[in-house]
């Protein structure tokens, strides 16, 4: 590959040490980041052509103890084997089309621009004549030029092209068949979750996503505060969980699927408190079925976790004798559909103070623990969101049925030191009690 192209422009940057950032004027920072952004992408073209040269040349990496270019690269440098990959199959592309070389070492085009554009042209649409490749190439690399080009503008004139020459292939973003999804689960007990789809499924699940990570204040709601990556994990959650809870799933099994959870049932009643208490000679059973919940794919879960999921759910009863079940009760529900509609008409949704999240978003949770006893009435109960649920069991938060026999929620020390009740969301009384 030829870098004759290069822009000879020079690439050091004069720019002070990371720690006096801060103590820049205002346009001399915008100018510094510039400076560097520039230098970036044009030290980007310099580490394309130079891995390109390195490539043609077939130096021999065995001898070094390397299979190939991007082993080498990965080995030596921060970058990981796809990414180096991912140059080197732009620096051999470039090699071969000339055109879109010149754009992008003159910084004209970003790298992304350009293995786009190079790979409509290494395997343009089937109807379209050889001789429309050059003006083809050429509308291509004017809609990625510039600061203002954006990958769906480019990716808009690729598609527009395709249609025009009634191309039998779909792009590979409409290709169904090279759609993948992988979950696998991880050595501590967790989900590992990787996919690749085409446009429309990603489509789909991007705007499922999108309505259920609306932002919130993080003045008025703690969950507001969460990350976008943590919101789109709770977004997904209620997607399986809604999904699981429509019953439109197919039969798998003999019954619909749901979330199953096995869990001894004095470790269920027990609190956090009693839980000392249980192995007095401080030696529990590490081998045992109890101190632990267990579920069918992924094994154990902390009671104190069972004892949340156990707030509004299906319960089947099971005796067992010497780990053989013997006797088989009726499944019934925590918290019925009509108890349900009397926590929305009461609670209008997440009652926690400042959420006020949807009913739908909602579960019910017990006041007092069903498995301690508590009843499953309408004043041992509250509507929770999912985040608040998780933080009642989880922390030092506290809720209890007041005299108007509405929910009030008592601060932990660490956040009240008075630990005043605080009333309901959009609820307001005279006292708690």
């Amino acid at each position: 590959m030829n870098p004759g192209g290069l822009n000879n422009s020079s690439i050091a940057v004069t720019a002070p040490r990371p720690e006096d950032i801060g103590a820049l004027p205002e346009i001399t920072l915008l100018q510094t980041a510039l400076d560097i952004f520039h230098a970036m992408e044009q030290l980007d073209t310099l580490r394309v052509v130079a891995v390109a040269e390195i490539d043609a040349r077939a130096v021999s990496f065995d001898t070094l103890g390397f299979r190939s270019v991007k082993q080498w690269l990965a080995a030596n440098t921060l970058l990981e084997v796809p990414a180096a990959a991912r140059i080197l199959t732009l620096g051999r592309m470039l090699s071969r089309q000339p055109e879109i070389a010149d754009a992008f070492n003159t910084g004209d085009i970003s790298a992304e621009h350009a293995a786009l554009i190079g790979k409509f042209c290494e395997t343009p649409p089937r109807g379209m004549p050889v001789e429309a490749l050059d003006s083809c190439r050429k509308v291509l690399l004017d809609a990625a030029t510039g600061p203002a080009a954006t990958t769906i503008t480019v990716r808009t004139c690729i598609a527009r092209l395709e249609r025009i020459f009634e191309s039998d292939e779909l792009p590979p973003s409409e290709d169904t068949e090279r759609n993948e999804f992988h979950a696998s689960k991880t050595l501590n007990g967790r989900v590992a979750v990787k996919g690749d789809l085409d446009a429309v499924t990603g489509e789909m699940l991007l705007t499922a996503l999108s309505a259920l990570t609306k932002p919130r204040n993080p003045v008025d709601d703690p969950a507001g505060a969460r990350t976008p990556a943590h919101k789109r994990a709770d977004a997904f959650a209620e997607i399986l969980r809604r999904y699981l809870d429509s019953g439109d799933a197919p039969i798998e099994g003999g019954e619909k699927p749901h979330l199953s959870l096995h869990v001894n049932a004095a470790d269920l009643a027990r609190s956090e408190a009693d839980h000392e208490s249980a192995h007095p000679d401080g030696e529990p059973d590490l081998f045992g079925d109890k101190d632990v919940a267990r579920m069918p794919h992924l094994g154990p879960l902390t009671i104190a976790t069972a004892r949340r999921l156990a707030c509004d759910c299906h319960l089947t009863p099971i005796v067992m004798q010497e780990g053989v079940p013997i006797d088989l009760g009726r499944t019934s529900r925590t918290v019925s559909k009509k108890q349900r509609r009397a926590l929305i008409a009461r609670d209008h949704g997440c009652a926690f103070p400042g959420c006020g999240a949807p009913p739908a978003h909602c579960e019910g949770h017990h006041i007092k623990h069903w498995a301690d006893g508590g009843p499953t009435d309408l004043d041992n109960l509250v509507l929770l969101c999912r985040y608040h649920h998780r933080l009642l069991h989880h922390s030092h938060w506290q809720v209890k049925i007041g005299a108007d026999r509405k929910p009030w929620f008592t601060p932990p020390s660490s956040v009240d030191p008075y630990k005043k009740p605080i009333p309901a969301h959009n609820r307001a009384g005279p006292r708690a009690a």
